[in-house]
């Protein structure tokens, strides 16, 4: 498991988006220009990432003056899992643990192969890491340390 640039972009774009939603009302749109200029992500880059997740569903976008990207579903119901996986593949550190992409290994003994039951450990606590944070989690985590931040 490795978090590419895709993937570290993706999430960061994403949290953008949750963070314009949850300042209530209708969903915020913004623009690829915006979220690249305040993440600091090339924009053409920006957009392919974007595009994945809008077939992912897991983005709405409306063209033309006031158009943008925004979340198509709330905040608290997309967790970095789902996107991590869209944007990276399987969280697995090797093939033969993992559930999305399972290749069998070389060793002799795949059932009491050390390697892979503590590779297996792995996956299970980056997943259920990923799982169960969604991006309001996320925001929610953001904002109470810049809370702090303001108050020093």
């Amino acid at each position: 498991m490795r978090l590419s640039k895709r993937g570290e972009y993706g999430l960061r774009a994403m949290i953008t988006l949750a963070e314009s939603a949850s300042k209530g009302g209708p969903p915020m749109m913004l623009q690829i220009k915006e979220i690249s200029e305040r993440e600091q992500i090339s924009s053409k880059f920006l957009e392919q990432i974007l595009l994945t997740l809008k077939n992912a569903g897991f983005l709405h976008s409306k063209m033309g003056v006031g158009g943008g990207y925004y979340l198509a579903r709330p905040a608290t119901e997309i967790t970095l899992g789902q996107i991590f996986r869209i944007l990276d593949g399987p969280v697995a550190p090797i093939r033969c643990v993992s559930q999305m992409a399972y290749e069998p290994c070389g060793c002799p003994d795949e059932e009491t192969c050390g390697l892979r039951l503590v590779m297996g450990d792995v996956r299970n606590a980056i997943a259920d890491i990923l799982d169960n944070t969604s991006l309001a989690d996320v925001t929610k985590r953001q904002n109470v340390i810049r809370k702090k931040l303001s108050l020093k």
